[in-house]
């Protein structure tokens, strides 16, 4: 059976691997858009080319901060390295509201200056990026879920935000080539900005929450309580607390046993109660046990 260190080095070569597939597909796309934007006049598609820059950027942060997180323990930080992995979680959902801020701004100003019209085969540009990013997004999305990463989770959510600020152009240019207004397509940019910044303002809750280390959900504290009451000697538990750290878990417990019992029985006891949830939960990376005697033991 893995063991903790195994566990989080296997999440994180997958969420690096996700990453780089990330990277490699929007810096195809970044320059596609762009040259094709700039080239058949849509500044909508020159937008959503700036957004996947911004994508690529956040990848590398995705993945540099998994690197990071992997780090064992060191003198300075011996619970490791994890918090890298949120942090780089909060740097890529404020890269995806500067991203919603600065193509608001550019498409108001669009909106005031004359221009041509978009070119029609820019429209051929969008279908593809829309299907492929959905696509990625959706791998991505799988792969934070399946290692529970909040930095890898905000990555997928920035390129469905691609494809949202893409299916907005479509329809922008779609628009203007039909009624003759070049504006229509600045309109779509400006529409897609408060979509950007609604899945930032989303994305950033979850890294922020594990930074100020909230408690995850009451099914894991459960299945701890209910493998810590099987151990032989256990008598009770009382306070159970869990944090997550990158990609890993700590646990403190209060276990009660027979007051009468001999120092040394019990500390046999959170030994056993330790082991059996490192056994049960590989991705849970130390577990404090506390003894408390039973309520109405003599001293």
């Amino acid at each position: 059976m893995a063991g903790p260190r195994q566990e989080t080095e296997r999440a994180v070569r997958k969420g690096i691997r996700s990453s780089l597939v990330g990277i490699v597909v929007n810096l195809f796309f970044a320059f596609t858009k762009c040259i094709v934007g700039i080239v058949g006049h849509s500044f909508a598609l020159i937008a959503d080319g700036i957004e996947s820059f911004s994508d690529v950027v956040s990848s590398s942060v995705v993945a540099l901060g998994l690197w990071f997180a992997i780090k064992p323990p060191d003198q300075d930080h011996p619970y490791g390295h994890g918090k890298a992995e949120p942090i780089a979680a909060i740097v890529v959902s404020l890269a995806l509201l500067a991203a919603g801020i600065a193509i608001a701004v550019e498409s108001i100003a669009e909106i005031q200056t004359p221009h041509r019209l978009p070119e029609s085969y820019t429209l051929v540009v969008l279908v593809g990026v829309v299907v492929i990013k959905v696509v990625l997004s959706r791998y991505v999305g799988s792969v934070g879920n399946d290692i529970e990463s909040t930095a890898v989770k905000a990555d997928a959510w920035h390129h469905l935000s691609d494809a949202i600020t893409s299916a907005f152009a479509f329809v922008g240019i779609t628009i203007a080539l039909l009624t003759k207004n070049p504006t229509a397509d600045d309109w779509a940019a400006l529409c897609a900005s408060p979509v950007i910044l609604f899945n930032g303002f989303r994305q950033l809750k979850a890294p922020v929450r594990e930074i100020l280390d909230t408690a995850p959900p009451v099914d894991m504290e459960l299945n701890v309580r209910r493998v810590a009451e099987k151990v032989a000697g256990v008598a009770g538990l009382d306070k159970c607390y869990l944090r997550k750290v990158g990609f890993q878990y700590y646990v403190d417990l209060h276990v009660r046993v027979d007051g009468r019992i001999s120092v040394t029985a019990g500390h046999q006891i959170a030994h056993e109660v330790k082991n059996s949830i490192l056994a049960a939960y590989p991705r849970i990376a130390e577990v404090l046990v506390h003894i408390e005697p039973t309520r109405g033991a003599r001293y």
